[in-house]
């Protein structure tokens, strides 16, 4: 197991996870992060997610990969 770190960005805002989470794979840290993007589209609020990131990072701030908030919220009709 290894302590993976979920931050989140758009071009204005960032919102770092001091945290993390102890994670034992990069497909349950894959999970982690579509579900953290799900918890914030549905909270209710004016935010536009669309443009926003999560940074997967390890314990070092080396990140993993980034997953688009997009590739979540899918295409607009």
């Amino acid at each position: 197991m290894t302590d993976v770190f979920f931050h989140c960005s758009d071009d204005e805002h960032v919102l770092i996870d001091r945290s993390g989470a102890a994670i034992k794979d990069w497909v349950e840290a894959c999970e982690h992060a579509e579900r953290l993007v799900r918890s914030y589209i549905m909270t209710a609020n004016a935010e536009d997610w669309r443009n926003w990131v999560v940074h997967v990072t390890d314990e070092r701030g080396d990140e993993i990969f980034a997953l688009p908030f997009t590739s979540v919220l899918g295409r607009p009709h």
